[in-house]
């Protein structure tokens, strides 16, 4: 029933509080691919000022589905951001996306070793799902 109202959640994607597109990363999240078509403006959030605004567009592009491996380097992006807690969302979405992550095992690798235990817990999680190219690591 939710799904009827998608272009409004994606509307408030748009709104000038960052709580509000935090909320609206994480209902199109929810939603998976029936968010599909919003991908492009989630992966604008990549790049927000307001770290929980960053990692809520992580989190949703790990469920946004095949719309959104276009911008998995985006993704490895945020593995780089001063934030852990995007770091983390970055690989969890990464992770998701298994074998379109592939090109990012690198980055990801870089991780395995991450001063915050729980950006290098979420490359852990990753790397077991990046496919053969993470299996150089498991040594």
């Amino acid at each position: 029933a939710a799904e009827q109202y998608l272009d409004a959640v994606a509307a408030c994607l748009k709104d000038k509080e960052s709580s509000v597109q935090f909320a609206a990363c994480l209902a199109l999240q929810k939603h998976g691919k029936a968010g599909e078509a919003e991908v492009t403006v989630v992966a604008q959030y990549l790049k927000h000022e307001n770290w929980s605004t960053r990692r809520a567009a992580c989190q949703a592009m790990g469920y946004l589905g095949q719309a959104a491996e276009q911008y998995l380097d985006a993704v490895a992006a945020c593995l780089k951001d001063k934030e852990s807690s995007v770091q983390f969302a970055a690989c969890l979405a990464l992770q998701k996306h298994g074998k379109a992550g592939e090109a990012e095992v690198t980055v990801v690798a870089q991780y395995l070793k991450h001063e915050n235990w729980s950006t290098r817990r979420a490359a852990c999680q990753a790397m077991g799902y990046l496919g053969q190219a993470a299996e150089q690591y498991l040594d």
